[in-house]
């Protein structure tokens, strides 16, 4: 069986105690925060029919501290990849790409 989402879920938890899945746009959030939601799936296929679909989540660290500690353990993370930093409402998010 499977990885899902909700093992997904407890391991952004152990590492940051603020997790929203696909929040609300009227949800108040409490920050050091990771929010993240599904981007995509990878397929592989043999003899044309799928034997591997792992999906990508799209996740942000949301923090007003710009050298937030949870970056690193983010960053550790098997088959997660940082791609890109922005700063909006005077809060540093940290863009990451995870295979899960």
């Amino acid at each position: 069986m499977g990885r899902s989402r909700l093992d997904l879920q407890a391991i952004l938890e152990a590492v940051c105690p603020n997790v929203y899945f696909q929040p609300p746009a009227d949800l108040q959030m409490v920050y050091p925060a990771i929010v993240y939601e599904m981007d995509r799936a990878d397929t592989k296929f043999a003899d044309d029919r799928p034997y591997s679909v792992t999906k990508q989540y799209s996740m942000q660290l949301i923090s007003e501290d710009p050298d937030e500690s949870i970056f690193d353990a983010l960053a550790a993370l098997p088959m997660c990849v940082h791609e890109r930093h922005f700063v909006a409402d005077n809060l540093n998010h940290e863009v990451f790409n995870i295979f899960f």
